[in-house]
């Protein structure tokens, strides 16, 4: 009894060894479908639609644009008696059916291509935040174009994350069009994944234009893989267009990429507190957002974008971590599934201000519940105190947290194979355990998803290791990825050529492991 008792642990001791040595990375990629969470009932969905469409149709929506007002006054709408642009159901409804209800996103290169669709799911990073987190001092300083190229090449890096945005603004840069250039400069120098940006103003689109252009070797081929897209948030609320954000989006068109819109109208503050309310008058926006595009360009491709805040109403101020803003991107994401419209959702807005528990809950609640309704999930990485902050090590714990969701949406297969009767079968008549079995060793990469940070020792050994928190983990791994990985996503001659027409303020100097700016023991 005793010698069988051994003989089964040292069994199991040997087969935890060899599932370790054989550990890789695994990366459960962009496409998986989700929606099973579900806030809304069909017949809540059918009267927040009808009420969305009493809303442009007897409301309207104040301040369009010359070109929008020609074609949607063609299509049959009106200006009331208030000078608002009214929208008939009939034409509403027919432009719906007409978007096109997927596309591909592109990256530089085809492995960072993603199909956006009603129900996949991906993680993108957003914002634009204006302070970055210094974990040293415990305090936020204004971030800059440094900053911005740092965040571009540790997203190049992340397994989870699956596209980049503008996540901080450079703030030292005064000229707006000279930092739209160096924005999208150090986006495309730091990662070749998809980028999604919002200019200053739709005057910069050329310039931006020229630059992918000299990136990609040519207007054909960047029309042929549009790695970048242009928008923004188009609709002031409550129903009133923007005039450069309006712009930017009809003429973001010209990259030949969808059109990426947000409205974010905030409960109790610019939406009703009613949150039934909030989510009428963001459905309203995002199909006025939606006409916007259609109308002036028919069936180009665009992301519907129901992005409802939430206010703190003892302030009035914005907060993104509560369960009100959980349940509303949820249910935003569910109307975009309604419309059968490819959706983008806002989550992750932690108003913690410190990579802590409070941060923890309040992400891991939002993007959750959010990517299981089934929509896309921005604002995820790193963001922190209300959009004011990031931090680079907070994006590290959030690819850990956006692994394991993305491992929940792959679900569970059941087949004959997988109920697993004979490896059941085997292991009582045998060893006793699993862990040694042909079965475990051929899954353990494909059915299951390793942290690269979260701790899983045992206490003693976690004891023995100083007893570091998770954020020892995720500084270490961010000061490897950044003092080491300086990508070469723009060949030299090229680089040069673009520093020769463009005000480039990233200096080469800065852009390689010798600059002193992160070292594998320091914070810069």
């Amino acid at each position: 009894m005793t010698g069988a008792r051994i003989a089964r642990r040292t069994g199991g001791h040997n087969a935890r060894r060899a599932v370790r040595e054989l550990r890789g990375v695994d990366t459960f990629w962009p496409g998986l479908m989700s929606g099973t969470y579900k806030p809304l009932g069909e017949r809540d969905m059918a009267r927040i639609h009808q009420t969305a469409l009493d809303v442009l149709e007897k409301l309207g929506m104040s301040n369009p644009l010359p070109v929008l007002r020609e074609k949607a006054l063609a299509r049959g709408c009106w200006i009331d008696d208030r000078g608002r642009l009214c929208f008939p159901r009939a034409l509403v409804e027919d432009v719906i059916a007409a978007t096109p209800q997927r596309f591909t996103v592109y990256g530089r290169d085809p492995e960072y291509d993603f199909e956006f669709a009603p129900g996949m799911v991906t993680f993108v990073p957003g914002g634009s935040a204006v302070t970055t987190l210094d974990l040293e001092s415990r305090s936020y300083r204004p971030s800059t174009l440094h900053d911005l190229y740092d965040f571009a090449r540790l997203a190049d890096r992340l397994a989870h994350v699956q596209k980049f945005s503008r996540m901080v603004v450079p703030t030292e840069i005064a000229d707006l069009y000279v930092a739209d250039i160096n924005t999208a400069y150090a986006a495309f120098a730091g990662t070749r994944k998809p980028f999604s940006f919002s200019p200053d103003n739709a005057g910069h689109i050329d310039g931006l234009l020229a630059l992918m252009d000299m990136i990609a070797g040519g207007e054909e081929k960047r029309r042929q893989r549009p790695f970048c897209s242009f928008g923004g948030c188009p609709i002031v609320s409550p129903l009133t267009y923007g005039d450069d954000k309006s712009l930017i989006c009809v003429e973001g068109v010209r990259s030949g990429a969808h059109v990426q819109m947000v409205m974010a109208p905030q409960a109790g503050a610019t939406a009703p507190a009613a949150l039934a309310g909030t989510l009428v008058q963001v459905t309203a926006e995002s199909l006025a957002a939606l006409l916007l595009v259609q109308l002036t360009t028919p069936g180009h491709p665009v992301s519907f974008g129901p992005w409802p805040f939430v206010s703190d109403l003892r302030t009035g101020c914005f907060t993104g971590g509560g369960g009100e803003q959980a349940v509303l991107a949820a249910a935003a994401a569910q109307i975009g599934g309604f419309y059968g419209l490819p959706t983008s959702v806002g989550a992750g807005m932690a108003d913690a201000k410190w990579p802590d528990a409070q941060m923890g809950y309040e992400k891991g609640m939002t993007v959750a519940l959010a990517a299981l309704a089934g929509g896309q999930v921005a604002e995820v990485c790193g963001m922190m105190a209300s959009l004011m902050g990031c931090s680079f090590e907070a994006m590290v714990i959030d690819n850990d947290m956006l692994g394991c969701l993305q491992r929940t949406l792959k679900g569970i297969e059941v087949t004959d194979e997988t109920l697993s009767f004979e490896v059941i079968r085997d292991v009582v008549y045998g060893p006793g355990h699993f862990l040694g079995h042909p079965q475990t060793l051929a899954l353990m990469q494909a059915e299951y998803l390793y942290p690269e940070i979260a701790d899983r020792r045992s206490q003693g050994e976690w004891e023995e290791a100083g007893s570091p928190d998770i954020l020892v983990a995720a500084g270490a791994r961010a000061r490897a990825i950044l003092s080491s990985h300086y990508p070469e996503h723009i060949d030299p001659a090229t680089d040069a050529k673009i520093r020769e027409r463009f005000e480039i303020l990233l200096p080469k100097t800065a852009m390689r492991p010798d600059n002193g700016r992160w070292r594998s023991d320091a914070r810069p």
